[in-house]
């Protein structure tokens, strides 16, 4: 292990020695030159300090954030200096081979200040968005606006509408005062119905206490329904012992009922107008492993009419084509989360990209597969990385037809 962290130590060195060339074409000042070194030590020193004493059972999420903002502020945007001055090198070195039986070749110092400055620049923009997505970017909400007509709707339930959100993580925020502007948002859609998908913490049902009196004031009609997304279990924690943790979820629950958020695990409630029923299916988590699958969709269907109007909440996308899709209970609707659009990316009305594709395939807004419908949440809150960029926070409203 010791010799693999000298591997690593030294591997970083030579990428750092290789960007302080950049550095150093830009300035002479020897006490300019000393401060990079400084504060790039201190920065490092600081990273090692928390990992090493960072640990599952750790019930305060900062230092966890604290870690993937200096990854993602000081670290990852060398990549950008690196790649350019490499390429340079390279360019360089292939225009010393073909003028080595010519002429010799001609440095031009002028060339090589030119790409340290673009390198740096890309740097800076880089992390300049990341520091935008995290102290702006992850309480921009908004609002996206969704019709569907559903099949089997009947005409009481036209114009019916819907609000979803998903993955809160409150263990991620600090001051949930700062949400009130994403609350007073959803209250102002007017909902009939609010839908919660999943993930309300990162893993300790305490992390939603401070959080309840703000999300009992979301309105709606015809109440307010959650289900459990893959951090809600605790999975990802050390407990002290087995019974503190079997003792989570029934706290959540109880949290969560508290702001006005009936919980569905495997089991289904009817939104009855004018005799005329709609029917709101819950199941628990289930993802492909190495997510949990313990939601069971025979279980939350039971009784229900294959040609009712139905919408599931089931927190992970890949239930939908997996198991949903083909379900002989005909489900029109699915509702998800779980992706967050990774938190970064593009997200135009033309042009929709994140890195998270390249492992769900649906990740984002409104899918259709064999006349159904699964409609993927971006997510309300922060794992990990404490903002977003180019991915907004979410608030879905349907209006039904």
């Amino acid at each position: 292990m010791q010799r693999n962290f000298l591997i690593i130590a030294g591997i970083i060195f030579l990428l750092e020695f290789y960007v302080y060339q950049a550095f150093k074409t830009l300035t002479n000042n020897t006490y300019l030159r000393i401060a990079f070194w400084v504060v790039t030590l201190a920065v490092y020193s600081y990273f090692v300090f928390e990992l090493l004493n960072m640990r599952r059972s750790d019930r305060d999420h900062h230092r966890i954030q604290i870690v993937s903002s200096i990854f993602l502020i000081f670290l990852i945007p060398k990549i950008f200096i690196i790649i350019f001055l490499f390429l340079e090198d390279i360019s360089r070195f292939f225009r010393y081979l073909f003028t080595f039986f010519a002429a010799p070749e001609t440095y031009f110092p002028e060339r090589r200040q030119f790409i340290s400055v673009a390198g740096l620049g890309l740097a800076a923009v880089f992390s300049g968005l990341i520091i935008d997505g995290i102290v702006f970017g992850k309480y921009r909400h908004r609002v996206r606006k969704v019709k569907l007509k559903l099949s089997g709707l009947s005409e009481s339930f036209k114009g019916y509408k819907i609000v979803q959100i998903s993955d809160v993580h409150s263990g991620s925020f600090f001051h949930p005062e700062k949400l009130q502007k994403a609350i007073d948002l959803i209250n102002e859609q007017n909902a009939d119905l609010v839908l919660f998908t999943g993930d309300m913490v990162n893993n300790f049902a305490s992390e939603f206490q401070p959080f309840i009196p703000l999300f009992s004031s979301i309105q709606a009609k015809d109440g307010k329904f959650a289900i459990l997304g893959n951090h809600d279990y605790g999975d990802y924690a050390e407990w002290k012992t087995k019974e503190e943790k079997a003792a989570n979820i029934p706290s959540l629950i109880q949290f969560q009922k508290e702001a006005g958020f009936e919980m569905l695990r495997n089991e289904h409630r009817i939104i009855e107008k004018n005799g005329e029923k709609l029917y709101i299916l819950g199941v628990e988590n289930w993802g492909e492993k190495p997510f949990p699958q313990y939601g069971d969709l025979d279980k939350a269907t039971l009784g229900v009419p294959a040609d009712a109007a139905k919408i599931l909440m089931s927190h992970d996308p890949t239930h939908f084509d997996r198991i949903v899709k083909n379900h002989p209970s005909n489900v029109q609707l699915t509702l998800s989360g779980h992706t967050h659009g990774m938190q970064f990316g593009i997200d135009l009305k033309n042009v929709r990209w994140s890195p998270v594709q390249y492992r769900y395939k649906k990740w984002a807004d409104l899918y259709e597969s064999q006349g159904k419908y699964l409609y993927v949440n971006r997510g309300f809150g922060v794992i990990a990385f404490p903002g977003r960029v180019g991915i907004e926070p979410e608030i879905t409203l349907f209006e039904l037809s």
